[in-house]
């Protein structure tokens, strides 16, 4: 047992140091033999360290306590120099005043620091998630806890080795509130953007998803303004819906569509950066601001500069935000970019940690790391208020390949996936969605009855038009049924191509898939269809404002409304100057 140590601000007051020995024996029972510091750091007082326990009666601690605690308003004065002497004098009275009753907490010692992980002897009360305090001012996060000692990693600041660390008593956790909308934070609540913020509420974390009894069906749209998504891969409010793909597909992209596309919805969406450069979170927030999505968006970064510890408490810190909002009865929508980084910082803790690691040395927890995450995206039911939370993580995938472990994992665990291919990406394709690999697990259900009544067969279309390309690429003969085939779907192909800038209304989007279901793009020359659709929506939306409002109040198409579009039709396609651009070369 190592010997009781007493520190206090002057070694040559013995009529002190004998009356803590008193003290000391009697409330303990036994005569501690102590090994006496001197340190003019406290000031006053002592600070007494007996197995394992900090006795804090110093006067340097109480005045810390009492100058947070200042004065009330009524004491202050405008004067500054009259504030101060104020202050001072007040501090010195309470100081006086108050008995020397000491804090008492447990503490350990840094034993070896290395890569931001901190392995520590003692704190035997630690909880496992808990905010460490260090000599110096460092915070780390309790993450092993073992016989004898502590596994920490380090969330910010230095420390160095036979530092002492106390506990703080709080499990990490983030301030929530609508006073973060428009706002940029870390995930411990820290505004990065340079503004004050002025929060009082705190959420965990970490924290239990809701249970089967408390969710409720997943069937509102949320809806992207993507119509390649919004029609065959629909994502309902309190779903989970993977975006997948290679480096530089439009991953972030898509989720910034989504982000933007609810400003005027009542959605809230949180974006959260994971292992991100600061110039492309910069980036980011600027586009935000620019479109007038900000106002109603969170953002939680945790930079590539950041530890491994804070990038891995990220996009839980992001879930609480999302959370707050859920449990007020609001639709949230959250995006985790990437959960690769994400699975690689933690990859990188466990390692340093010395956790035993499995496949591509990941420990055997990654999936739980993950699964834990999503599965606090839920539908509530109406007895909770009816919020929701709508996750769209992103992973990023080597070379398509989407049976590596961490994508296995997280389309295990979501609710489907929009996968990017990089071939399609290249060919201007843009988005990148293959919708042969995508798939929606909640499906129609979260759609629109007036886009379920147009898009119902675009999927086997353009499915049937990419089998029969194959066999038309090698220049066998195909007949007129194969070619109108091949026809349509090109332009199919061509109707769902979309600048990343432009959202398409739920309108929008029944009018054109109307049209090429109708087979009005079939004569069209496949470089004007692009054209051809800005004209055509610009003509309806001027000729057609009551069926345009109509779709998209009701989320309905009538059969009179559908009678109006489609004689709208036949003038801009009678009397547009595209008719003369017909192509002459078959497929």
């Amino acid at each position: 047992m190592d010997r009781p140590i007493l520190i206090v601000a002057s070694t040559q007051d013995e009529k002190l140091i004998a009356s803590i020995r008193d003290g000391f024996e009697n409330k303990l029972g036994d005569k501690l033999d102590f090994d006496v510091v001197e340190s003019k750091k406290i000031t006053g007082g002592f600070i007494a360290v007996i197995d394992g326990k900090v006795y804090d009666a110093s006067f340097s601690s109480r005045l810390h306590e009492l100058g947070r605690k200042m004065v009330s308003p009524v004491e202050r004065t405008s004067d500054v120099e009259s504030s101060f002497s104020t202050v001072g004098a007040l501090l010195k009275e309470r100081l006086i005043a108050t008995e020397p009753d000491p804090l008492v907490y447990d503490y350990g010692i840094v034993k070896s620091y290395s890569d931001d992980i901190v392995h520590i002897q003692g704190l035997p009360n630690c909880h496992y998630g808990e905010l460490l305090s260090f000599e110096g001012g460092a915070t780390g996060l309790a993450l092993d806890l073992v016989l004898g000692g502590v596994g920490a990693a380090l969330l910010g600041g230095s420390v160095s080795t036979t530092s002492l660390v106390r506990t703080t008593g709080h499990i990490a956790g983030i301030c929530v509130g609508e006073e973060l909308l428009g706002r940029v934070v870390d995930p411990l609540g820290k505004p990065l953007d340079g503004l004050e913020l002025d929060c009082t509420k705190y959420r965990p974390i970490e924290a239990h998803a809701p249970t089967i009894m408390q969710r409720g069906a997943v069937n509102t749209p949320l809806e992207t303004g993507i119509i390649a998504i919004d029609s065959m891969i629909p994502i309902g409010r309190g779903q989970r819906e993977l975006i997948i793909g290679d480096r530089q597909t439009g991953k972030t992209s898509i989720a910034m569509s989504a982000i933007m596309n609810q400003k005027d919805s009542g959605v809230i969406c949180v974006y959260c950066a994971i292992g991100q450069k600061t110039s492309t979170v910069s980036g980011i927030v600027h586009t935000l601001k620019s479109t007038g999505a900000f106002k109603h968006t969170v953002v939680v970064a945790a930079m590539a500069s950041d530890t491994a510890a804070m990038q891995y408490i990220a996009p839980y810190a992001a879930c609480a935000v999302a959370e707050e909002f859920m449990y007020n009865g609001h639709d949230v929508l959250v995006v985790y970019d990437d959960l690769s980084k994400h699975a690689v910082a933690y990859r990188t803790m466990s390692l340093l940690l010395r956790r035993p690691s499995g496949r591509e040395a990941y420990p055997g927890d990654v999936f739980y790391l993950h699964s834990r995450l999503l599965e606090r995206a839920a539908k509530l039911s109406p007895e909770l208020g009816g919020g929701s939370m709508t996750a769209l993580p992103i992973i990023e995938t080597m070379a398509g390949d989407i049976s590596a472990y961490i994508p296995t994992n997280v389309i295990s665990i979501t609710d489907g996936q929009i996968y990017l291919e990089t071939a399609m990406f290249n060919a201007g394709q843009r988005p990148a969605v293959n919708v042969g690999l995508s798939v929606s697990r909640v499906g129609r259900a979260a759609q629109h009855k007036a886009m379920r009544s147009v898009s119902g067969s675009l999927r086997l279309q353009i499915a049937q038009y990419r089998d029969m390309a194959v066999f038309a690429q090698f220049g066998a003969d195909i007949d007129s049924a194969t070619s109108s085939l091949l026809r349509r779907g090109e332009r199919l192909v061509q109707l769902l191509v979309q600048p990343s800038e432009r959202n398409y209304t739920l309108a929008e989007q029944v009018i054109l898939l109307l049209a090429a279901e109708d087979g009005k793009f079939d004569s069209y020359d496949l470089h004007k269809i692009s054209a051809a659709t800005i004209d055509l929506l610009e003509f309806v939306s001027k000729n057609g404002e009551d069926i345009v409002d109509s779709i998209n109040k009701t989320g309905e198409l009538t059969d009179a409304d559908k009678g109006g579009l489609e004689a709208l039709f036949e003038k801009f396609f009678i009397s547009t100057s595209f008719c003369a651009s017909v192509a002459e070369s078959k497929p």
